[in-house]
């Protein structure tokens, strides 16, 4: 059985995380939409920055 390994991307400005495996469902990104396929315009719902402001969580 495969694991499949999602990402959490986090806003440098203002700390708010984006779980891949979660998505963001009230705003029509479904689970398990990788960073990568949210669309480009796509805004940090907190700070209202974009997606270039973001970066990848390594633990």
């Amino acid at each position: 059985m495969e694991t499949i390994e999602y990402k959490s991307w986090i806003c440098v400005i203002c700390g708010w995380v984006y779980n891949e495996e979660e998505g963001l469902p009230e705003e029509g990104i479904a689970p398990g939409t990788r960073f990568e396929a949210i669309p480009d315009d796509w805004r940090c719902p907190l700070c209202d920055v974009g997606k270039s402001e973001f970066a990848v969580v390594e633990f």
